[in-house]
């Protein structure tokens, strides 16, 4: 029997291997930043000062952490069902159009906590529209997912460009990008949940969304391993043919499974468009499509998993930041190798220990 097909312990499969994995990637950080002259202790302890020192960095932290929890549960729903969606950038950016519309429409006659739950309707619901031509494409024509979502990333964009350059600007700036949103537009800050640990938020956009995010880590659980459409999903990844035999629709689990991915990466625009900056501005969703992707495959494609792994890359985005301002030879690019070392060792070589902690797990079984 093969060491792929041993079955483990969950606190193996999802805990010491992905540990294994991190420490490991951090160790080869570690030896980088040494080849470059500095020490990687000191770069580490600045790091995590920086992203989880004070209640500032941690209100940063959490937020990088909120955008990537909502692409890369979209990236999870749509892998249980075995599509790999890499368009979760171009519809955070499209959904970012339905936020920002609501907020526009409403902001002048209701509060917030009355727009708030139309701007994540509309966020989804553009997010899900942006995911539909893809979808059809692979239920209907066969059409590769990966193929379409990527190009349709570079389509959103282009839109997205071309309607704030000339439909959505406000007249007589150059600035491509909407209108500040008003109050009622706004998500406000969560900066009494900071104070309740004694910390203080300052100018973080650490905003409702994170709560939101949370809410739809519990929704997407319940929906995968609690429904019907979930076990239908997980059956159709699993084996197509099965899912077949078994008498589940291929093509409406495929449309389903992409509507909602898409509707769960357009919800990540409320955090930035109507958390941050209120207004929708160009390049605003700053690659966390792509980054959900190894947010996922690091979490295991579950929502618990998802949530540690965004709260990480929180901390290396935020800490990154830091770090490169008080060692100046540690650039934003080294940081990205960091980061790249991370997503090899969580992704791409995710089992490379698993063959020798199979054998150990074994003969601790027998012995």
């Amino acid at each position: 029997m093969s060491t792929a097909s041993v079955p483990l312990p969950n606190w193996i499969n999802y805990a010491l291997l992905p540990l294994i994995n991190l420490i490991l990637a951090f160790l080869v950080s570690g030896f980088v930043v040494w080849i470059i002259g500095e020490n990687p202790y000191e770069a580490l302890k600045l790091m995590l000062q920086g992203a989880l020192g004070r209640g500032e960095g941690i209100g940063f932290t959490l937020y990088y952490a909120t955008n990537f929890i909502f692409t890369g549960l979209s990236v999870a729903v749509a892998f249980h069902a075995g599509l790999f969606n890499i368009g979760s950038e171009g519809q955070a950016y499209v959904g970012g159009l339905g936020a920002a519309l609501v907020a526009l429409a409403f902001d002048h006659y209701v509060p917030w906590y009355v727009t708030m739950p139309f701007a994540v309707l509309g966020a989804a619901a553009f997010g899900a529209a942006w995911a539909l031509i893809p979808a059809w494409l692979q239920a209907r024509r066969g059409s590769h997912i990966v193929i379409t979502t990527i190009m349709f990333n570079f389509i959103g964009a282009a839109l997205m460009v071309y309607l704030l350059v000339n439909v959505l600007i406000v007249p007589g700036k150059m600035a491509p990008e909407t209108r500040t949103f008003l109050p009622g537009g706004q998500l406000p800050k969560l900066d009494w949940l900071m104070a309740l640990f004694g910390l203080k938020l300052g100018p973080a956009p650490f905003n409702v969304s994170f709560l939101i995010a949370l809410f739809m880590c519990v929704v997407v659980w319940v929906l995968i391993w609690r429904t019907k459409l979930g076990y239908e999903m997980r059956t159709l990844g699993l084996s197509r043919s099965a899912a077949a035999y078994a008498g589940i629709p291929y093509v409406k689990i495929v449309m389903i499974t992409m509507l909602i991915s898409g509707g769960l990466a357009g919800m990540m625009a409320l955090n930035p468009v109507l958390g941050a900056s209120a207004r929708l501005q160009v390049e605003f969703v700053g690659g966390a499509g792509f980054v959900g992707i190894a947010v996922s495959l690091m979490g295991r494609s579950h929502p618990l998993g998802i949530v540690l792994a965004a709260i990480l890359f929180g901390v290396l985005y935020q800490g990154g930041a830091e770090l490169s301002f008080d060692m100046p030879n540690i650039t934003r690019d080294m940081i990205v190798v960091i980061q790249g070392l991370v997503i090899l060792f969580a992704g791409a070589l995710e089992y490379m220990f698993r063959p020798a902690i199979v054998r150990i797990y074994q003969q601790f079984v027998r012995g």
